[in-house]
């Protein structure tokens, strides 16, 4: 068997909003550059993408607050002003607290010639600006440092925004959405964006659902924060990206064998889904496993047989439903769940299987549902088992959640707890470890959201598995290309058409994508 390990400071970090606010300070002393240099910085790189998504025939509304992101918003103005946009601004500073960067940033605007401006102080009357669905806000109230809900006069304008029509692109994130947990937020006082340009890192907000009607698009933008203080600063939170993966796929010996890839054993299938257990079958053999054997009730065996001939069945003694368990010593790594169904007899097996197993696991499907209609045999599991539930079949595991930030934690905890590899499953899935770390995938699209696309998933994982990868990255290599394989699918066919089969036939292309890539890296 191969090990490998995880390098973490080579992932994208994922900072909590307190702490990039100490990242900027660090890199303001020891680059050592002035704040108003940064703020230049991050005006430019977001000036730069802007100009590749909008022309100059829209007009252009600038809303600054009176912090850090009002400075940058102003810093903004100017250059896309200078650059021959139409721009006007409205500056926010009721109490007349605008912040060193800010006031520098205004006078530079004021003096350029072509630029709009209203400045809003005291308590006078403020008639917004006129906007309809040819403009474009550009929306610099509030930063990640935001941790109230806006009211009064803040409230009614991200109001008015998101009632304008007009594109907005946020700055950073989205003014009134907090950098992390949002459950005490006011829904009526965030703005709705539909791009998101945010500095150097991603904010973890936007990798929760409940928050992309907020975000919208979003795409992180370099700003030169100082590398020293980023990799010495601790997080438990990462986001994958191609070269984290590419390095953790292992090249094949030219005089490997079958023996050397693994055996895997899957537990799948009952009567009506069988089709669970012929998906998750051709996935772990697309994923690399050397041989594979599917435990399955007698009728699956034309099924298997015929759709995929090259794994090896065990046949259960029960027509229908799983109900034995067959012997593990042979295999490296065991999956189990896809179409098993929860029948009395079924539900033994699996308690069966959780006393008896000592090799890697990973359950899914059929077999969390009975886990969670017996939380008792969670203790059963042997340590580092991969558990891949949905929302739904999570809350159903480990108790019910009001929103995706509260359901991350839960998972983390419950993977501390019961040393567990939780992989949750959605849009950004999130990789859950009983070192506390958090991994999480930002490949897939909206067309992986069909039938059997997580029987794929646990296939992927199992044939991983039993080549001996460890885990934890097993998890990171097969969420990464599961939906790296979904995305090839989907731009070959398109989302709506696309079907689980669709992304096992991508399976090849998405781990050719990835050895490129580190052939590419290593040069």
């Amino acid at each position: 068997m191969y090990f490998c390990s995880v390098n973490l400071e080579s992932m994208l970090k994922i900072f909590e909003s307190k702490t990039i606010k100490a990242l900027d300070r660090y890199t303001i002393e020891y680059e050592p550059v002035t704040s108003i240099d940064l703020v230049e910085r991050a005006a430019t790189a977001f000036v730069r993408e802007y100009s590749r998504h909008f022309t100059k025939q829209n007009r252009v509304t600038v809303f600054a607050g009176h912090g850090s992101n009002g400075a940058d918003a102003l810093a903004i103005a100017r250059l896309l002003a200078e650059d021959g946009y139409r721009v006007k601004v409205c500056l926010i500073d009721p109490a007349r607290r605008l912040s060193p960067e800010g006031e520098l940033n205004r006078a530079r605007l004021l003096a350029v010639p072509n630029a709009l401006f209203v400045e809003v102080t005291g308590d006078e009357d403020f008639t917004p600006p006129v906007l309809s669905a040819h403009d474009v806000v550009i929306d610099g109230l509030f930063g990640s440092g935001l941790n109230r809900p806006l009211e009064k006069g803040y409230a009614m304008l991200t109001e008015y925004i998101n009632r304008s029509g007009a594109k907005v692109v946020s700055i950073d994130i989205p003014s009134g959405l907090f950098g992390e947990d949002n459950g005490t937020n006011s829904p009526q006082g965030i703005v709705r964006a539909n791009h998101t340009y945010t500095f150097e890192f991603p904010k973890l907000a936007f990798f929760l659902p409940e928050n992309a009607v907020y975000t919208g698009k979003w795409k992180v933008l370099p700003v030169g924060i100082h590398p020293t203080v980023v990799e010495q600063t601790e997080t438990p939170y990462y986001m994958l990206t191609d070269d984290d993966v590419s390095g953790l796929i292992r090249p094949r010996e030219t005089f490997a064998h079958k023996g050397v890839f693994g055996h895997a054993l899957l537990i799948a299938g009952s009567r009506g889904k069988m089709g669970a257990a012929v998906l998750a079958a051709s996935a772990c053999l697309r994923s690399g496993a050397g041989l594979l054997t599917v435990h399955l009730p007698l009728r699956g065996e034309t099924a298997l047989q015929t759709s995929v001939p090259e794994a090896m069945l065990s046949l259960d003694a029960n027509e229908d439903v799983v109900s034995e368990r067959p012997g593990l010593n042979t295999y490296d790594a065991i999956g189990a769940g896809p179409g098993l169904g929860t029948q009395p007899a079924s539900q033994a097996m699996l308690k069966s299987l959780l006393t008896a197993a000592e090799k890697p696991m990973v359950l899914d499907a059929d077999a969390l549902n009975i886990l969670s209609s017996n939380r008792e045999w969670i203790s059963l599991l042997p340590p580092r088992t991969l558990l891949t539930p949905h929302p739904k079949e999570f809350d159903r595991l480990f108790g019910n959640c009001t929103s995706g930030y509260e359901r991350l934690h839960k998972a983390m905890d419950a993977a501390m707890e019961h040393e567990l590899i939780i992989v949750l499953k959605g849009a950004c899935s999130a990789i859950c470890t009983p070192e506390g770390k958090v991994y999480i995938n930002v490949t897939g699209n909206p067309g992986m959201a069909t039938a059997g696309s997580g029987d794929v998933l646990t296939g992927i994982l199992l044939g991983l598995l039993a080549q001996g990868y460890p885990p934890g990255t097993a998890a990171q290599i097969g969420v990464y290309l599961h939906g790296l394989a979904g995305n090839l699918a989907a731009a070959d066919g398109s989302e709506e058409s696309m079907i689980a089969g669709d992304i096992i036939r991508m399976l090849g292309k998405a781990f050719k994508l990835q050895k490129e890539e580190s052939m590419d890296n290593a040069i």
